[in-house]
């Protein structure tokens, strides 16, 4: 706030741009309270006859200029250099702007601000977030320790003479800290700036390292700040390291304590999980600003959430405190913990961050007198142990009461400032009212009074647990993938999944940056409330609900009746209509974990129950109910063989939707209307479908980690992904077409060169195949590995000239199998930013597929 106002100052006066930059998510989804700059101290900032010579540079007919030359080689060196003395005034009118603001506000800046010992030895360099960090550990060890801090405020024009006289005479090494990684330099940029200033100035007795932090808002703690300081104390320190992983290949990373913490006990800390889009964080973010405005202590609000579209595990961290706070890290130490999902409890350690004695609030569809035996054994000891204040509501039929639905997030608001007792109970509720106004309020005064009934009916609904002495339950958490996982997604996605991510080492994962798919059936998040049970005597068999589902979690299969024979007792089940399923069974099963409750099934079924009046062939039920025996048959169903490709007729909805698809359960919203069309792409292409997806709503929920909804058929074949920038779908697709072309075209010529030694037959057969149905591309598989079959042999037996064709063409065989590519991304994409590239390769007529997900709102940059 202030720097951008000292920003907007010196700019005019010095007549250079600046970019007022700040740690990306780390700052700006943070939420603090501030003291804004009054109207009238701006206007002082502000010299008014230098706004004007700046609007009179502006491009005017009335007073013409040219700007943006092409220049040649004979002045254009003259002509750049003609700024330096800009350039070079930029840092004396910043210091000048941040003394004049000094002058108006009290709150004085220095180009470069040195905080901590006047005497210290030890002194690490860094800026932004960051800083304020390292403050609240000098704050806490005081003088004891000879440290301190240099803060960069302005870094470009770097003044390297203002930047040594802000160091202590004293000083004797210095830890540069860079939030930022630059593979092959020297160092990164700041690091590098104060080694030059250092030499610049004849500081050259001071031993600088470089350290590097926080990257894409990585946690940087007191603890780690700590065991930087403790590194310098070494005789000889480490000439570059990292703080914050566990570096275990290259070994840079430095160890540090994870318990140690700085944070005064005034401070009051909270910690919220919630799901993405249940209103959660929206509901957070109002209480950090009625606290903050209508209390005397200081309020942050800091809110981490993965990027899948919705449906994610959203976690809040709140601070309230009678100082300042300056510090800008996770809660690692909470007094006050909420669940908002019940389904949490099964899969997170949800009070690994609660102190003795903290308070639990807990959205439970079980009541008061029956939720601690739904608990699992381990969250019930934790609560034991450290004496935990146990409360609950179901503030599920809250919402459902007052007419809410699903939103739930000021019902859980209202419990928290009942229990937290910021202000009083009245007092609390009214600043909460005129918060959903205020959010609300353009949604119609309908939408306001429903959140208000739910506000007035909560309280009535939150009720204590009393805590038993024993922990009774036979239920356990669950781990972090499920399902069988393979190890890379067992120790690896699992650990993501489960909220530790941050402890993986740098061993964990691959240099190139790949990932495995078909790891979303490992994650099985279980969010929906309500699920789809099908209706088998009243179902049509027409295949819509599950070309709609949009996270593929219906599917349908017509099979041998003599599968049933090891069926679950709830499976459900009825003849096969049709004549391409003459003699089957046909079954409609939804995955009950895996369902977010959209209903798009139920509202596109057209099956009618005669019988009972506004009942279809698949309904919205409770899951509760139907989960134990819904899981079960889901697990039956998956042991049902897949159809064979070549025998099912496709051309139709529901012939189509007897196909496997390769893209599922994904982190869409519920109800997306993108993913459906993605899944039936795959349904037809995706054993042999390579990706080029514009960045966007589909590169997230489609390439996302830690989970992936592209998936593989039991062979093993599903799609190969790859995600370029947003502007360059259709090129990166036509790329891959044409190596793709080059690899068939060598290939061939490999092949012709050896077709007496292969076999004429086989290599006619590889190289004649149209490949234009699914049982030609069957065939051509069985062709390609008898190919490879022969290669194997022949590079076992032979060197030289033969070793290298068998090699060739062991690894290039598969080219033969014709590929379908294609191009994603939305409308932003393919209409705007894109669209030049999109009409070049349409105008190529190559063999590539383009699919505009077409939202008509261009939203989060067109899918």
């Amino acid at each position: 706030h202030d720097m951008a106002m000292i920003a907007y100052a010196a700019t005019y006066k010095s007549r250079v741009p600046f970019v007022h930059f700040f740690d990306g998510f780390r700052t700006s989804h943070e939420v603090n309270k501030i003291s804004p700059i009054a109207d009238e101290i701006i206007q002082q900032m502000l010299d008014m006859d230098l706004v004007g010579e700046f609007r009179k540079r502006a491009l005017n007919p009335d007073n013409p200029k040219l700007r943006g030359t092409a220049q040649n080689p004979d002045v254009f060196f003259q002509a750049r250099e003609a700024c330096n003395r800009y350039y070079e005034a930029v840092p004396g009118i910043v210091q000048a702007e941040m003394d004049k603001f000094a002058r108006l506000t009290g709150r004085q800046y220095h180009l470069f601000d040195y905080i901590g010992d006047p005497d210290a030895e030890k002194v690490i360099v860094c800026m932004a977030s960051g800083t304020g960090i390292v403050e609240e550990y000098l704050n806490y060890v005081g003088k004891d320790k000879k440290c301190g801090l240099v803060s960069v405020r302005l870094f470009r024009p770097f003044d390297a003479a203002a930047m040594v006289k802000a160091l202590p005479k004293s000083v004797r090494k210095i830890a540069v800290l860079d939030r930022t990684k630059e593979p092959g330099s020297l160092g990164e940029p700041l690091y590098q700036d104060v080694v030059t200033a250092l030499v610049q100035q004849d500081r050259t007795d001071v031993k600088v390292v470089a350290g590097r932090y926080g990257l894409s808002s990585k946690e940087f703690t007191p603890a780690m700040v700590k065991a930087v300081y403790e590194e310098l104390d070494k005789p000889t320190p480490k000439k570059q390291f990292t703080v914050g992983i566990n570096d275990d290949v290259t070994g840079l990373s430095l160890e540090y304590d994870t318990h140690f913490s700085t944070e005064k006990d005034a401070v009051r800390r909270c910690v919220f999980f919630g799901l993405g889009s249940d209103g959660t964080v929206g509901a957070n973010k109002d209480s950090t600003k009625i606290v903050g405005e209508y209390t005397d202590r200081f309020a942050q609000g800091y809110f981490v959430y993965d990027s899948k579209k919705a449906g994610s595990v959203t976690v809040s961290h709140l601070r309230f405190s009678p100082e300042p706070i300056i510090g800008s890290y996770l809660i690692s130490k909470a007094n006050f913990v909420a669940c908002h999902q019940f389904v949490f409890t099964e899969k997170l350690d949800l009070l690994a961050s609660a102190v003795p004695g903290a308070t639990f609030l807990l959205n439970s569809p079980y009541p008061a007198d029956k939720v601690w035996d739904e608990l699992p054994v381990e969250l019930q000891q934790d609560m034991i142990d450290k004496k935990i204040k146990f409360y609950v509501i179901d503030a599920v039929h809250v919402a459902r009461e007052t007419g809410m639905g699903g939103r739930i997030n000021t019902i859980m608001q209202t419990c928290f400032f009942k229990l937290a007792g910021f202000m009083p109970e009245e007092e609390a509720i009214k600043h909460i009212k005129d918060a959903i106004r205020k959010t609300y309020g353009k949604k119609g005064e309908e939408v306001v009074l429903k959140n208000h009934a739910a506000v007035d009916a909560t309280l009535a609904a939150l009720h204590e647990v009393a805590i038993p002495q024993a922990a009774s339950s036979n239920r356990h958490r669950e781990a972090g993938a499920v399902n069988n996982p393979p190890e890379y997604v067992k120790k690896v996605l699992g650990e993501i999944l489960a909220q530790r991510g941050d402890d993986l080492p740098v061993s964990a994962f691959d240099a190139d940056g790949t990932f495995p798919t078909a790891t979303s059936r490992h994650e099985r998040r279980s969010i929906a409330i309500d699920i789809p049970i099908w209706t088998a005597d009243v179902c049509i068999q027409c295949g819509t609900c599950s070309l709609v589902c949009p996270h593929a979690a219906i599917r349908i299969k017509s099979y041998d009746p003599a599968l049933l024979a090891e069926a679950p007792s709830g499976f459900q089940s009825t003849n096969a209509k049709g004549k391409d399923f003459a003699g089957c069974k046909a079954t409609v099963q939804v995955a009950p974990d895996d369902c977010t409750g959209c209903g798009a099934c139920v509202h596109a079924c057209p099956g009618r129950n005669k019988q009972v009046e506004g009942r279809k062939a698949i309904n919205m039920e409770d899951k509760i109910a139907h989960l134990e025996n819904e899981r079960a048959a889901w697990d039956f169903f998956l042991t049902i063989p897949d159809a064979d490709r070549a025998s099912v007729v496709a051309d139709n909805i529901k012939g189509s939707q007897h196909l496997l698809p390769l893209f599922e359960f994904s982190g869409a919203c519920a109800g997306c209307g993108e993913t459906p069309y993605i899944k039936l792409v795959t349904q037809f292409f995706g054993d042999r479908m390579l990706v080029a997806n514009a960045t966007g709503c589909s590169s997230i929920y489609g390439g996302n980690l830690p989970t992936t909804p592209y998936t593989v058929n039991a062979k093993g074949q599903g799609p190969s992904w790859a995600n370029s920038l947003f502007e360059d779908a259709a090129e990166f697709g036509y790329g891959m077409r044409l190596a793709i072309d080059q690899q068939h075209e060598y290939i061939s010529k490999v092949l012709g060169d050896n077709k007496e030694q292969l076999g004429a037959a086989l290599v006619e057969n590889l190289l004649g195949n149209k490949q234009e149905t699914e049982a030609e591309i069957a065939q051509q598989r069985q062709w390609v590995a008898e190919l490879k079959a022969k290669a194997a042999s022949c590079a076992a037996d032979k060197q030289g000239a033969c070793r290298m064709t068998a090699v060739n063409l062991m690894t290039g065989a598969d080219a033969l199998v014709r590929r379908s590519v294609w191009s994603f991304g939305g409308d932003g994409w393919a209409y705007d930013i894109g669209y030049g590239g999109l009409d070049h390769v349409v105008a190529s007529n190559r063999d590539i597929n383009i699919l505009v997900l077409d939202t008509e709102v261009y939203s989060n940059t067109g899918g």
